[in-house]
This record gives C-alpha cells, sequence and structure tokens, in this order.
C-alpha cells in the first residue's frame, strides 16, 4: 500500500489544493482532492486485469471550479433537495438559496463540494486514505449552527472504497452528506450505462412531484419501473421514466451496515457492492448530462449515481426519518463500496 501527496493548484481565492494518490496492494488506485473533497477517479480491474478509471471528473482543478455535476463531491450541508429552500426548526423559519428551480439542492450556492477541505493521510494495516475536515460556520448557506464535519475516504486491500462521515454542532440543524460519484463500470468514456445490471435492497420508493420532491406518498416498486429487488438491466423500464432520479427507501434501517445495491457491467465483469448504514439510496442516470465542457463532455446516461442518503425534503416532511442533528449529538454515517469481477 502507499499514498503520495502532490499540488494540484490554487483556488482563485489562494487556497493551495492537493491531489492524494491511493494504492491498495492490489494495486487499485484512487485520487482525490481536498477541494469539494472529492473522489477524483478510482481505477479498478476488469475481468481480463485490465485497469480502467470507473468515475467521472477533471483532470485539473479548473474543472471542478466551474459549476459542474457535483463529480465526485462530498455534498453537504443538506445532500438532495429541500423544498422551496425553507423549513421550519424549534419554531424559526430558515430560508436557503434555490438553486434548483423552485428548490435548494446540495446545499446551495456554495456547498461543500466548493470548500477547500483541511486533508491528514490516514493509514491503518488494510487501508490507505485521507481524512478531510471542514467547519461551516453559523449561518452558512441560510444553516443554523456551526457544524465541523470530517469525511474519511480509505482504500482498502479488500478491493473497498470506505467512505465515514462524522459531524457535531452547537446548535439544532439539518444534516445529510453523501458522496456524488458518477460510475460507468465499463470506464469512462465507455458509453451509455443503460447495459449495466442493477439490484437494489428497497421494496418501496418516494413518490416525487415534477420538480423532484418528495410527496410525502412512499410507494412499493413490485412489477413496475422501479422494481431492481432482482438483478436487471437499467435499460428495462427507463422508457416509462423522465430518467431516473429518485430516493428508494432500503430494508432494515436500523443504522447497521448492510447490503443497498448491487450493480454489474457485462461485458467488462465488474461489480460494485455498496454496504450503507443510511435509510435511503438515490439513483441518479445522469439525465442532465449533456456533453458539455462542464459536463466534462459526458453526455445523457453515459454514468449513474447511487447516493446514499437520508431522504429528500426530510425538514418538511416530520413522518421521514430525522435529519436534525442536536447539540451534544454525533452524526456519523458510512458507505462501503465493494469492488468484484465475475
Amino acid at each position: 500500500m502507499s499514498i503520495s501527496k502532490t499540488s494540484f493548484g490554487r483556488t482563485p481565492d489562494g487556497n493551495a489544493v492537493s491531489l492524494f494518490t491511493c494504492v491498495n496492494a492490489k494495486g487499485l488506485v484512487l485520487k482525490l482532492i481536498n477541494y469539494g473533497a472529492i473522489v477524483m477517479s478510482l481505477e479498478v480491474p476488469d475481468r481480463g486485469g485490465r485497469k480502467a478509471n470507473v468515475t467521472l471528473g477533471f483532470s485539473s482543478l479548473e474543472g471542478y471550479l466551474q459549476r459542474h455535476p457535483y463529480f465526485g463531491a462530498t455534498v453537504g450541508r443538506y445532500c438532495n433537495r429541500i423544498a422551496r429552500g425553507m423549513f421550519m426548526l424549534d419554531g424559526t423559519e430558515y430560508t436557503l438559496a434555490t438553486n434548483d428551480g423552485p428548490n435548494h439542492l446540495h446545499g446551495g450556492i456554495v456547498g461543500f463540494d466548493k470548500k477547500v477541505w483541511t486533508a491528514e493521510e490516514v493509514r491503518t494495516g488494510n487501508s490507505v486514505g485521507v481524512k478531510f475536515s471542514y467547519q461551516s460556520k453559523d449561518g452558512e448557506e441560510g444553516y443554523p449552527g456551526t457544524l465541523n464535519v470530517t469525511a474519511v475516504y480509505a482504500l482498502t486491500n479488500d478491493d473497498e472504497l470506505v467512505v465515514e462521515f462524522t459531524a457535531a454542532t452547537d446548535k439544532a440543524t439539518p444534516v445529510n452528506l453523501t458522496n456524488h460519484s458518477y460510475w460507468n463500470l465499463g470506464g469512462t468514456g465507455a458509453g451509455p450505462i443503460l447495459d449495466h445490471e442493477l439490484m437494489v435492497a428497497a421494496d418501496h420508493v418516494l413518490v416525487v412531484d415534477d420538480t423532484l420532491i418528495p410527496t410525502g406518498e412512499i410507494a412499493q416498486v413490485r412489477g413496475g419501473p422501479f422494481d431492481f429487488t432482482r438483478p436487471r438491466a437499467i435499460k428495462a423500464d427507463i422508457a416509462k421514466t423522465k430518467g431516473y432520479d429518485h430516493c428508494f427507501v432500503l430494508r432494515g434501517q436500523d443504522g447497521k451496515l448492510s447490503l443497498a445495491a448491487r450493480v454489474k457491467e457485462p461485458k467488462s465483469g465488474r461489480v460494485m457492492e455498496i454496504y450503507t448504514t443510511q435509510p435511503g439510496i438515490q439513483f441518479y442516470t445522469g439525465n442532465f448530462l449533456d456533453g458539455s465542457a462542464s459536463n466534462g463532455g459526458f453526455k445523457r446516461h453515459e454514468a449513474f449515481s447511487l447516493e446514499t442518503q437520508h431522504y429528500p425534503d426530510s425538514p418538511n416532511r416530520p413522518r421521514f426519518p430525522s435529519t436534525i442533528l442536536r447539540q451534544g449529538d454525533i452524526y456519523n454515517q458510512a458507505t462501503v463500496h465493494r469492488f468484484l469481477i465475475e
């Protein structure tokens, strides 16, 4: 195992950005930057032993400084959407930026994905990685409370990408953190992901309105276009949707690490299993990728995301699992991406 650190440039306000390259005992390569606590690339082998990068990103800092589709980013203070950019908490109404039509998305105008995090190399007997830390001040992007966040990304010798988030606050605030990697197990640039075979460990999905805000209805997936209870090609029923961008309700929401999804790319034989402590997983099929430079040249459906998280708009939905973190409590969530070959 090894980990190395090199310069990755500077932000317009002069903050240094570093690139961390982690290599496990089997030769898998994970690259991370402390701008946005971003997973820049992950190289894994196919059944013939040929390695390819399987997650979308840019080769230079300039790509990440522009507005991009959150490639590989650590997203917060609240990932996904909050309706109308408003919520009530302990009798006070808070107003956030509406940066996705009428709604608040992924932490606002300058979310965690656009911050330079403090970074510290982490080594264990079975992994190498980086511990990223950031302090989000009271009032940042409209959120209450000063929030101290850590995000640890580690590459293990078991061919796992392990992600663990922790946070503490001095005032009650919503917290919903995720990593927003875009995956193509055929390799980036290999074309559409529609032939990937997906299983999601969920019997229900959140119904959403035209702006992708949950209506409050939790629908069974059985027999419909959202039924991935058994592995099947992503393309099977995608024409019956506007492209997937939906939060699935995972089984067994007891806070223990459990299998959430499994994806296989038939040609390469690459398989990714996702385990998480989170109650939901957002399946997104790159519907808004448009081939532009700010999208890395990637087109619609050339990657997918499986973002482990709490449900969208939970601060406005008291029947959903709570996302409110209070002073004295610790937010802690973990997700494992395990890579296999079949």
